[in-house]
């Protein structure tokens, strides 16, 4: 039985730490990476950490477009989508103080970790 258990070096992680959030890529995407001013298009699907969805662009047939690093979406999403290429999807795992904090909104509880799968849709400037 192994019992190292750092992976190897051939095999690359596809999980990141952004300030306590987690950033896992799920697919790939291709082109140039959005950045802080862009105005990006995604559909998403948000859950809980019991796995019950609250909110979905995808079951509402409306992707959501926000410009990244003004404030008008939550901090993870900010932080998280940095870097995305058009088709490339990520699992964003968001820390209370990334998200809502100790505010309820809607059907998410108060210091609720919140789960996004998200797919970049689009970008521009």
């Amino acid at each position: 039985m192994n019992k190292n258990t750092t992976p190897p070096e051939n095999i690359k992680s596809n999980i990141t730490d952004i300030q306590g959030m987690k950033v896992e890529v799920l697919k790939e995407g291709n082109g140039v990476a959005v950045k802080n001013g862009d105005n990006v298009t995604v559909n998403y699907v948000g859950t809980l950490q019991d796995g019950k969805k609250f909110d979905s662009s995808i079951d509402r047939n409306a992707p959501f477009s926000f410009m990244v690093g003004e404030g008008r979406v939550i901090k993870g999403w900010d932080l998280g989508v940095v870097g995305m290429k058009v088709g490339e999807k990520r699992k964003l795992t968001i820390p209370p103080e990334l998200a809502y904090g100790s505010v309820s909104f809607l059907m998410i509880p108060s210091n609720a970790t919140l789960t996004f799968e998200v797919e970049l849709l689009g970008i521009s400037q």
